[in-house]
Parts: structure tokens; C-alpha cells; sequence
């Protein structure tokens, strides 16, 4: 099997962990990272985890070198030995899509850049197969990301005529010191908020209206979700029954304790599914889901849980298969009988819609190998 050759641009929040997940798939090979400045990141991934080191540029070719970092190369070298760029660069996105064109490589961009970076937005359970062997991809952002999992399912079960959503966003990521804010909630002067806009690049036909607020913590977002709906044959249950069966979907039970994103990432931490403690999936508060159906409303209401650092990467990981066309013919065999059987327990689980048209994109290859490999995998 010819691996799938790989370079992270930009070892960042988001970047370092996308190397690691590249590092873990049976079918990519780590071809290396690049490095924007000398800081501790980059010392780790050199000296700790092995990753080859390339520069941006002469200065910093330097800055790594006086460091004792062997530099394995620049950009543009290393843009001669790799199948796909996994762009983790904030908001360089356009500046380097003109060099990656230049040389023939496809990319996968961040939710931080604007739609029009790429021909598609992504989000693996709603619309693997429409990104099949494109050049670029554009994986939304955390917040959208985790909008459109949530969504797309209940939409798809029980009809979603109208969404609103409240975000409630971290003030920074956890290791910067230099963003707040510390002590003041700030409201989004955009109203609506441009993440029910982003929601559409992937769902396309979702109505859906965000408002959004910046709150002092460091941990993840939350988001309060509104949803009128089509259908009013569920209950509290019948929800959490499809949420439960749902990839990359994690139900919290309240009466385990677990009632604010202090204990959801406590919990991570314990578990030991990855080395940070990262929750890739959206978490779901099962004690905040909730039903009203008075006055002609048909309602259903549900509070979720980002981890802004992690939730994007398995979406990147399924993106960089998805340019290169990895579909069931491109299935490691060791991996075939898990495959089979996810959709196995698809058919029988409320995913399923039971119409001959369900594309079946929750259990699309790419998403069932990556969740195996990231521990995260239930079964679907």
C-alpha cells in the first residue's frame, strides 16, 4: 500500500495536533512540519515525538539550527515530496494557496480562512463523498463543525425546520497568555453570528440564525441550541438514543456529575484516550436536553460542548483522504471486516433513514478508520 504523503504548514494549536492524528493513520506518513519561529512546539516535535523539522524561511532556518535543530529542509523542498498540505497557518490561507498551486500539491484549509479558500466545506459525517478528489477542502471551524454533527443528524431523523443557536466561545486557547477577555462577557456585534452562515456551506437547505458571546474561560465553547421541529414523535429519549449512535457524538450524563465543561475535560483527562486529554467529539449534556410543546410549539432544546483545540481533528485527517480519493476500493485490510461491520450496525441503529437514497456518509471509510486509530470509535 503507497502511503498518502503528508506535511502539516503551521505547528500551532491545531497544526501539532494534526501531526500527531497524521502520525497514527496506518495509510499516511508524516512527511514533516514546518516551522514559523523557534518555541517549545517545535523543540518537542524535533527532539521528543521525531517529526522532521522544514523552515519558512532563511531567518528561521537559522533561529532552528543555533537551537540544535537539524532542519530537514524548506518549504519549498519539502513541498516536492508530499501528496497533500494539511494548511494550519491561521489566516495565511490565500498567500499560500497561490505556492501550493504553483507546485501541483492539494490542500486542506482551516475554518479561519474564508469559504471561498476552496470549492467545498467539510464535515465528514454530512458530505464525504461530495469531496472525493478535490483539490482543496476547507474544514470548518470547531464551532461549525460541531453544529453541523449535531444537526445533521436530528435534521435527517426527525426534520429541523428552524434552528437557533447561542454560542457561548472561550475567551482564548488555553496556553495563551496574552488574549481575554479576563474578566467581562463581550457580545458579537454581527448579528446574526457568521457561524449559522457556515452551517450552509455544509448543510446546505438548514435554516439556521447564531448570536454568539466571548466569555472569560479557557476550556471549551458551549453552544445552547433551539431547534423547532418537523416531526413531533420523539421524546427526551428517542434523542439521546440517535445522539448516542451518532460518530463523533459523546453524551454526558449529568448524573454522573458531569455538568459543566470543567468536568467534561476533568473526565477526558481520566479516561486517557490521548496524551492531552482532548475531546474530539461534541459533547452532549443529557441532563440539558429538554422539549416544549405548548402554544403550537414543537421544540426541542440541547446544550453542547466544544473543545476548540481537538473537535476540528478528525475532520482534517478524513479531508486529507478525501482529496486523494480514498474510497472503499483504498480500504487497509485490516480494516475491512470493522468497516463492514460499522455499517452493519448502521443499518440498525436510528441513523439509518430507511430510504433507498440515505448516503450512508456517517459511515464513510475515511471516518471509521480515523476514529478507530484516535480511540473514539463506538461501534458505527
Amino acid at each position: 500500500m503507497q502511503k498518502i504523503r503528508v506535511c502539516v504548514n503551521g505547528y500551532g494549536t491545531i497544526g501539532k495536533r494534526v501531526a500527531d492524528a497524521v502520525a497514527l493513520q496506518p495509510d499516511m506518513e508524516l512527511v514533516g512540519v514546518t516551522a514559523h519561529s523557534m518555541n517549545y512546539r517545535i523543540d518537542t516535535a524535533y527532539r521528543h515525538k521525531g517529526f522532521n523539522i522544514f523552515s519558512l524561511d532563511g531567518e528561521v532556518y537559522k533561529e532552528l539550527e543555533a537551537n540544535g535543530i537539524k532542519v530537514s529542509g524548506s518549504l519549498d523542498e519539502l513541498l516536492g515530496s508530499v501528496d497533500v498540505i494539511d494548511d494550519c497557518s491561521p489566516k495565511n490561507g490565500v498567500k499560500n494557496k497561490e505556492i501550493y498551486q504553483q507546485r501541483g500539491v492539494k490542500a486542506v484549509f482551516q475554518g479561519g480562512e474564508k469559504k471561498n479558500i476552496a470549492s467545498d466545506s467539510f464535515v465528514s459525517q454530512c458530505d464525504y463523498s461530495r469531496a472525493l478528489g478535490k483539490d482543496y477542502l476547507r474544514v470548518v471551524s470547531c464551532n461549525t463543525t460541531a453544529l453541523c454533527r449535531t444537526l445533521h443528524a436530528i435534521d435527517k431523523k426527525y426534520g429541523v425546520n428552524h434552528a437557533h443557536g447561542v454560542l457561548l466561545r472561550r475567551g482564548t486557547d488555553s496556553h495563551d497568555n496574552r488574549r481575554g477577555p479576563i474578566n467581562a462577557i463581550e457580545s458579537s456585534s454581527e448579528k446574526p453570528s457568521h457561524h449559522g452562515e457556515d452551517v450552509r456551506t455544509v448543510l446546505e437547505r438548514l435554516q439556521i440564525f447564531t448570536t454568539a458571546y466571548i466569555v472569560p474561560t479557557t476550556l471549551m465553547h458551549m453552544h445552547d441550541l433551539m431547534l423547532d421541529m418537523r416531526d413531533a414523535h420523539f421524546d427526551v429519549n428517542d434523542i439521546i438514543e440517535l445522539l448516542n449512535a451518532t460518530p463523533r457524538i459523546l453524551v454526558l450524563k449529568s448524573n454522573h456529575g458531569i455538568e459543566s465543561t470543567a468536568q467534561v475535560m476533568d473526565y477526558h483527562r481520566d479516561l486517557l484516550r490521548n496524551p492531552r486529554g482532548d475531546v474530539y467529539e461534541t459533547g452532549i449534556l443529557d441532563g440539558a436536553i429538554g422539549i416544549y410543546r405548548v402554544h403550537g410549539y414543537n421544540r426541542l432544546f440541547i446544550t453542547q460542548c466544544v473543545h476548540q483545540e481537538s473537535n476540528v481533528v478528525p475532520e482534517n485527517i478524513d479531508a486529507i483522504r478525501a482529496v486523494m480519493g480514498f474510497d472503499d476500493s483504498k480500504i487497509p485490510e485490516e480494516y475491512r471486516s470493522r468497516v463492514e461491520a460499522a455499517r452493519e450496525a448502521y443499518m440498525k441503529s436510528p441513523l439509518h433513514s430507511g430510504l433507498t437514497d440515505d448516503k450512508m456518509e456517517e459511515v464513510n471509510p475515511s471516518r471509521i478508520i480515523t476514529d478507530i486509530t484516535l480511540n473514539i470509535f463506538k461501534g458505527i
